[in-house]
């Protein structure tokens, strides 16, 4: 088969690979049917993720088509339409009973693209599938059911549930990607006062506003500060969602909360970022982080099913599998390309 591999810090290819076998019972091999790039896969092209081994295939986000399984999978059938799940799970230890599964024990968490060969390839081996996939509805389409692969799980659990956010409240999400635009769709949910999104590119700024957001601020031209002033009465944001990973946006999502008020932080940080405990003390903030456990995605597919959200609106690019390079330039580059998620078709 094909797949996209990690070659080290700023190398990939798109090249042959050995097909995944069954090591488990519990196993299943999926034909890769849809996939996307996200930006943790970016971040391990950096070099910020050191412990995944050169020639690892990237990606944990994929819609597929079951091909074969272990005999332990008693949920699967061969020709399922599945969704798998950035976070797999083995279901027993202590974590997983919490329903914690990014912390699972036994040998789930978030394995794809970290320390096994991952999605992007034309097939993939899913461990623990039986907890580690989805079946897709058939009412859903792919492209919707491929953001709750990773992003929107992670903006409502990392974001929104870890930020405590609640109806009249002032959420300000720093950062307009994936994961941020993710944030502002499932905040919605809780009825907040106002959806506040912080970034220094117009066209991302653009696509919040089309997925919820009230109001857009380009840092790099307008202080947010002084515009979350003038809406919070000089108090600042009730919850505050950091979805960059950068020092700068974590510390200036700190900034903009009120006293008593949450910071989410969902970033994927490769760098330290300094914490104003000499500042902040005194201010009654929570802080939160987390890897995403995914635990909400059967209420997200339920909720999609009945209109009350359209993860598809996420989407701004396609690809084929040819064009996997292609897809992961313009994903790279969301300044020139405008791109928020990309997606890359078998067909």
């Amino acid at each position: 088969m094909y797949a996209m591999t990690y070659q080290g810090p700023g190398a990939k290819s798109w090249t042959e690979h050995p097909d995944p076998e069954l090591r488990a019972p519990t196993d299943a091999i999926v034909r890769v049917d849809a996939v996307t790039i996200c930006g943790t896969d970016l971040h391990i092209l950096a070099g910020d993720v050191p412990e995944v081994p050169a020639g690892t295939v990237l990606g944990h986000e994929a819609v597929g088509t079951v091909v074969r399984h272990g005999s332990a999978c008693t949920g699967l059938e061969i020709g399922d339409r599945v969704l798998i799940s950035c976070i797999t799970a083995c279901g027993t230890c202590r974590f997983c009973r919490e329903a914690r599964y990014g912390q699972c024990l036994g040998g789930g968490g978030w394995q794809l693209g970290h320390r096994i060969d991952g999605t992007q390839a034309e097939f993939v081996r899913v461990p623990f599938a039986d907890m580690s996939t989805h079946r897709v509805p058939p009412d859903l389409t792919g492209q919707q059911a491929l953001m709750m692969a990773d992003i929107l799980p992670t903006g409502f659990e990392i974001g929104v549930l870890a930020g405590e956010v609640r109806p009249d409240d002032v959420v300000v999400i720093v950062g307009a990607g994936p994961i941020g635009a993710a944030a502002v769709m499932t905040a919605r949910l809780y009825s907040p006062r106002r959806i506040v999104v912080v970034d220094v590119t117009d066209n991302r700024l653009a696509a919040a506003r089309r997925v919820g957001a009230d109001t857009v601020i380009n840092s790099a031209q307008e202080d947010p500060r002084a515009i979350v002033d003038a809406l919070t009465d000089g108090l600042g944001a009730d919850v505050t969602i950091e979805a960059v990973g950068v020092p700068e946006t974590f510390e200036l999502a700190v900034d903009l909360v009120r006293p008593g008020g949450h910071v989410a932080n969902i970033g994927v940080h490769g760098a330290p970022a300094t914490l104003h405990l000499e500042k902040i003390w005194i201010r009654d903030l929570t802080i939160t982080t987390g890897l995403v456990d995914t635990r909400t995605t059967p209420a997200l597919l339920s909720l999609t099913q009945r209109g009350k959200l359209d993860p598809a609106a996420l989407v701004t690019h396609e690809f084929t599998m040819d064009a996997f390079d292609l897809a992961y330039e313009v994903f790279a580059n969301p300044h020139e390309s405008g791109a928020l998620k990309v997606v890359i078709a078998r067909d």
